[in-house]
């Protein structure tokens, strides 16, 4: 996933992430890590500070922070800050995930710091945890696409028959790949109902219904 990650990304030593994220949620992980992978500057804020848009916009700029993530209802509320628009010298992207992302909040993020790339971000946590990335075009309308399968994972649309549904056909989405979760914990039943075969992949591999 790390790996992947700066395939995609490529944080450099100049480059200072913010740890914002308590650790008891999955974002933690690539925001401790990532950076240490690669050379990088962890810049980590105060606890709690997460829920302050106000210091958060202070840090980024004080810290010149160039990456950071956000779930999109803060996102909102971050960009409603006053002296967020000033963080658009030192920021150079920004992830979401953990929600929906609205068209109208990427649309906001891209008047507010019009020089900062967004990407949207999505996985489940039976997928350990993001399995598909897109990058937001300004341009772009209608609901933001969760995009294209990250390594290693594989990403199905559906019917009720277990059929790839066409293009344009509502369906299901189904995930697969070496990340999957084994089940849940003394929950043999659930397990069984929402990990289920994969008939596309190799003998013996499973995959998660949504």
């Amino acid at each position: 996933r790390l790996r992947w990650m700066q395939h995609a990304y490529r944080l450099t030593a100049g480059d200072r992430v913010l740890q914002k994220t308590p650790s008891s949620f999955y974002v933690s992980v690539w925001e401790f890590f990532w950076p240490l992978r690669e050379g990088a500057a962890l810049v980590v804020a105060e606890p709690g500070g997460h829920m302050y848009p106000a210091y958060l916009a202070r840090l980024i700029r004080e810290q010149a922070v160039t990456t950071c993530h956000f779930v999109p209802s803060m996102l909102q509320v971050f960009l409603a800050e006053p002296h967020t628009a000033g963080c658009d010298a030192p920021l150079r992207r920004v992830f979401c995930s953990s929600e929906a992302l609205p068209r109208e909040t990427a649309r906001a993020f891209a008047r507010t710091l019009p020089g900062v790339a967004l990407h949207n971000l999505y996985g489940p946590t039976e997928a350990a945890v993001d399995v598909s990335y897109r990058a937001c075009d300004p341009a772009d309308s209608g609901p933001v696409p969760i995009g294209r399968p990250v390594w290693n994972t594989r990403l199905y649309v559906l019917d009720a028959a277990l059929q790839p549904c066409p293009p344009g056909v509502s369906g299901e989405l189904y995930l697969a790949g070496v990340q999957l979760a084994d089940g849940y914990l003394n929950r043999a039943e659930l397990t069984a109902t929402q990990f289920v075969a994969d008939p596309f992949g190799p003998a013996g591999t499973r995959m998660y219904r949504t």
